[in-house]
């Protein structure tokens, strides 16, 4: 199945921006639903945005709506998340996965997909 390789991550103030990047091999993110996922320390790993592709349904966690957006290219090898207006809260590892399933509550790939090594972002002053 497609493997996958975040990167964009980093360091930023309060109020800054990020586009994280998820770049896919051995396969396109085509007919796939996608996700990106956060794990802060000390806590469980939780959906941040999820795009069911085709469905064309979109997911956004409340605490990210109108701050961050996911995207694909047009050749369905990348997908972006470009976070804006970053806060503290925001700081974790983020992974990107892909799943030709999804769940029909929040349009996220099902955890038995492929998943990246994870991104990490601190914000902070």
């Amino acid at each position: 199945q497609v493997q996958l390789v975040e990167s964009g991550g980093g360091s930023v103030q309060p109020g800054g921006s990020l586009r994280l990047s998820c770049t896919a091999s051995g396969d396109t993110f085509k007919y796939l639903a996608i996700g990106w996922f956060r794990q802060a320390p000390g806590k469980e790993r939780e959906g941040v945005s999820c795009d069911a592709g085709l469905v064309g349904k979109t997911y956004y966690a409340d605490s990210v709506k109108d701050r961050f957006t996911i995207s694909r290219d047009e050749n369905q090898i990348t997908v972006y998340l470009q976070m804006d207006n970053l806060k503290p809260e925001d700081t974790a590892v983020y992974y990107c996965a892909a799943a030709r399933t999804y769940h029909t509550a929040n349009y996220c790939p099902v955890d038995s997909g492929s998943w990246g090594q994870g991104t990490p972002v601190t914000v902070s002053s």
